[in-house]
């Protein structure tokens, strides 16, 4: 049987498909509109679909619309409760409703009535429990809102879901995290991983004052009060400067949520008695958090799905319906489920583009030439990634040596100094110079210290707090960046390269060659490869 699943309700719209017990594909809109997070959040939006996404994930497969048998949409308006009529989000549910036909109009031939309505927090449980590496396991799942809960906390057993306490709103933690993104001079639903990152420059001192705000309530759930942030710190306009102040309170903020969330997982582990852990929604985008949890929680393994936000609940959906069919499709086989090209088909973006090129012989030792002359590469490789870190087929590539290295990026990228970079390293290498995060940490969903000795000798990837937030590489995965890690040491006696995403500020990743060329054109970047072929900045635009 062939399932399409449909995120498309609050936001970063995306669509996904299983077919005959396998993860095909699996795209986020903004990579084909080219609209960061595909559409704001708002209720007035929720009526547009990720149709190019959607086709795409069924021309992958080579099928049409009438292919499919059944379509997850990752909502349910009949557990909608509580919201009066004529309010804005009362146009969530009714454009929810209608869900099925807008579908069979943005794809043509698809029967109306295969439309199948999954819960919003469920299809996030099956983005984590069925998708991750196990059959039997805890899942945890937090975020901003779905009909009118904003978690889930249950446990998987061969496969099946029973659900053990979900938190009714108002009271949210992803939604508490949003208000304090704003108040930062942050975008809502879209830049709270800045929050987390400028948390790592202030003190928590705010923190006993929120723990009588945010608290768990012993039975699987907890309480979100209403809290004025401008007691803590004045509200800041969208890209002002910020103080210490405002450290401060990320920092409060950050602290607080890692307790709750550290007390949550501890009452599931005494309810399951289970071993492993699997998490999502966007909360556990949150890294730091991740590595607490592993670090001083109950469970022996955590895995996170890696699109954890909403655009995972498109695979989520489709997974938990193959699964009530009878035709389970987990585990994931990774992130790389987007658009990938042909070598021919990205020669000829170069020709018609006219940008002079060369295919080197040996591509990884060429690459590993251009970073250890400390130039900034951008990579171009193979499928691209579904969700929002860059994992080796759309990054930009530098020198982990030279601390500047840093800036130099977020000028590239033309974001916030405060930002880190991430290390990529072999998973044979992390453990000697990463500490306390998993190993293997293939999705960059955890932070790992960074080992006394190294952060000296890589410090462009460490973070203010003596942290970062690696992936590691497998060669039998990806034999072409751990071929570059090999000859990149063999030049420089340094196991890891800096790696971060390939776009620019405000901008979705880079998804097809046009993407990449324009990103190259525009960017401050020495080096493009794309596919086996490599370009220099030099040859295209004179030194």
């Amino acid at each position: 049987m062939k399932f399409l699943g449909i995120n498309a309700i609050f936001h970063d719209p995306a669509a996904a498909l299983v077919a005959d017990g396998r993860i095909v594909a699996a795209a986020e809109e903004e990579r084909f509109s080219r609209r960061k997070h595909g559409k704001r959040p708002l209720a007035f939006s929720a009526w547009e679909l990720p149709e190019q996404a959607a086709a795409w994930c069924l021309r992958q497969a080579g099928l049409s619309p009438e292919d499919i048998d059944v379509v997850a949409y990752s909502y349910d308006p009949s557990l909608v409760t509580g919201r009066p009529e004529g309010d804005w989000e009362d146009l969530r549910t009714r454009y929810a409703v209608r869900a099925p036909a807008f579908l069979a109009t943005a794809l043509p031939g698809l029967d109306p009535g295969q439309v199948a309505y999954v819960p919003h927090h469920v299809a996030h449980a099956a983005s984590a429990g069925l998708a991750s590496p196990w059959r039997d396991c805890a899942v945890l799942v937090c975020d901003g809102r779905g009909e009118s809960v904003s978690h889930l906390a249950g446990v998987y057993r061969g496969g099946e879901l029973e659900v053990l306490a979900a938190q009714e709103l108002p009271h949210s933690l992803g939604l508490m995290y949003e208000d304090v993104t704003e108040h930062l001079g942050f975008l809502r639903s879209s830049d709270e991983y800045k929050v987390m990152a400028m948390a790592s420059y202030g003190d928590p001192r705010h923190l006993e004052a929120l723990r009588e705000v945010i608290y768990t309530t012993g039975d699987g759930g907890f309480r979100v009060e209403p809290v004025d942030w401008n007691v803590y710190a004045k509200a800041l306009p969208r890209g002002a400067a910020w103080t210490s102040d405002h450290a401060d309170l990320a920092a409060s903020v950050q602290a607080r949520l890692e307790e709750v969330l550290l007390e949550l997982v501890r009452w599931l582990y005494e309810r399951t008695g289970a071993r492993r852990l699997a998490l999502a929604g966007g909360v556990a985008l949150n890294c730091v958090a991740n590595t607490r949890l592993l670090d001083e929680g109950p469970f022996a393994e955590v895995w996170v799905q890696p699109p954890a936000g909403d655009s995972g609940t498109a695979l989520g959906g489709a997974l938990h319906l193959a699964q009530a069919y009878g035709e389970p499709a987990g585990p994931m086989p990774g992130a790389a489920l987007g658009r990938g090209f042909t070598d021919e088909e990205l020669g000829a973006w170069l020709d018609v583009a006219r940008v002079p090129h060369t295919r080197p012989a040996d591509l990884a030792a060429a690459v590993a030439a251009e970073l250890a002359a400390d130039r900034i590469v951008a990579w171009f490789q193979g499928r691209s990634e579904y969700g929002p870190r860059a994992l080796g087929q759309r990054s930009l590539l530098a020198h982990p040596g030279h601390a500047r290295n840093t800036e130099r990026l977020n000028d590239v990228k033309g974001r916030e100094q405060f930002r880190p970079v991430a290390p990529m390293v072999l998973e044979s290498r992390a453990a000697e110079i990463f500490g306390r995060g998993p190993v293997p940490s293939p999705y960059m969903l955890f932070v790992h210290d960074v080992r006394p000795g190294w952060a000296e000798r890589i410090p462009a990837v460490v973070h203010v707090d003596g942290t970062a937030r690696i992936q590691t590489i497998s060669p039998r995965e990806q034999p072409l960046m751990a071929r570059v890690l090999i000859e990149f040491e063999a030049r420089t006696g340094l196991p890891v390269v800096v790696n971060t995403s390939l776009n620019t500020a405000g901008r979705p990743m880079v998804d097809d060659p046009r993407d990449a060329l324009e990103c190259f054109g525009s960017a401050p970047v020495d080096v493009l490869v794309l596919g086996p072929y490599l370009v220099r900045r030099g040859e295209v635009f004179g030194s």
